[in-house]
């Protein structure tokens, strides 16, 4: 039997460390025999009973049953199977008229920003176990169209949160239509200037620290503007502050603006809505900068930056003039912008 590469990256099982974590929480050690006065051996009889009462096995009352139709289940079970979101009844869902529900959902854990890398072990986790908590509110017959930015890190959560999802989907037998992941143009990260082209931020990396390092070793010349803003962006994070708020509260003219990012978001979500189904499940992997710029759009304020794997759902309304956004138990309703009127700021 051959021992699973340590190293590789295409995982999605916890951690070793979470495993025996969670080893330890569900063995039931042996009840200790305590002496009746606490002073056989030093130990003061609170600490004894203490640990009497943490390590002692417990018989938990029998679960009442739930009926439902001709099945029966515990309370527990539908616990675990509950999705967190609090959904309406079906007959308000009904005169909601939801036709499209976007998940916009950040990769991962990385294994670092200074280059395209992909997701660590518990980043690829992080995705499955996303998928498969998606995988419980499938209905059956559903279509389900996961897309992703066109970075590794997008690209790995994306596959395992597809994983996780089959896993899901299988484990409840559900039946549904799960499309493989696709990386489109409209959630890419957002971009920055430099003399080899437009480059995502994580990307222009390499080219930056190269010019700074080559400046530095001859000490001749002045740095350049894009330059300057980079290395402006770098130190913000280095210094442990937060560079997405600078982002999106200093204009830089070599940024990709944030309404841009929030533009470019719509445009996508127009295009898959025309092409998928009425009631149809888009999940999007992408990158957290535009995913805080469309939350702070929709709700009028900066509400922080999103965990990894941590989700943005947009419901949109028959008509697609209207969609309510949820990000952090706040929901907003905003107009959605016309696809033929995003307007062009270079002419």
């Amino acid at each position: 039997m051959t021992r699973p590469d340590a190293r590789g990256t295409d995982r999605y099982e916890a951690p070793h460390y979470l495993a025996r974590y969670k080893e330890r929480q569900g063995r039931t050690a042996e009840a200790t025999p305590h002496g009746g006065d606490g002073d056989d051996d030093g130990t003061p009889l609170y600490l004894k009973r203490f640990r009497a009462r943490s390590t002692a096995p417990t018989q938990p009352a029998a679960a009442p049953l739930i009926q439902a139709g001709d099945e029966a289940f515990t309370a527990d079970y539908a616990e675990a199977t509950r999705e967190k979101e609090i959904v309406a009844p079906p007959e308000l869902r009904e005169a909601e008229q939801i036709v499209a529900e976007i998940r916009i959902i950040r990769h991962g854990i990385t294994q670092g920003y200074s280059s395209d890398a992909g997701l660590t072990p518990m980043g690829g986790w992080q995705a499955h176990q996303r998928g498969h908590s998606l995988s419980k509110s499938v209905r059956d017959g559903q279509r389900v169209r996961i897309v992703c930015a066109d970075t590794n890190r997008a690209r790995q959560t994306a596959h395992q949160i597809h994983r996780g999802m089959l896993d899901g989907l299988e484990q409840w037998q559900h039946k549904a239509d799960v499309s493989d992941p696709e990386a489109i143009p409209e959630l890419r990260n957002f971009q920055v200037w430099t003399p080899d082209g437009m480059r995502d931020i994580t990307s222009a990396f390499r080219t930056y620290h190269a010019q700074m390092e080559r400046l530095e070793r001859m000490a001749v010349g002045e740095r350049p503007r894009w330059l300057v803003e980079i290395d402006r962006f770098y130190r913000t994070q280095f210094g442990g502050a937060d560079p997405i708020h600078m982002w999106m509260t200093i204009p830089m003219m070599y940024f990709e603006p944030p309404q841009a990012c929030v533009r470019r978001f719509w445009r996508g979500f127009h295009r898959l809505i025309d092409e998928s189904d009425a009631g149809a499940r888009i999940v999007a992997a992408t990158h957290s900068g535009p995913i805080r710029a469309f939350a702070t759009w929709a709700h009028g304020y900066d509400p922080g930056e999103p965990y990894n794997t941590e989700e943005v759902v947009v419901k949109v309304r028959n008509g697609g003039q209207s969609a309510l956004v949820a990000y952090r138990n706040r929901v907003t309703e905003v107009n959605i912008p016309p696809a033929d009127e995003f307007p062009d700021w270079e002419v």
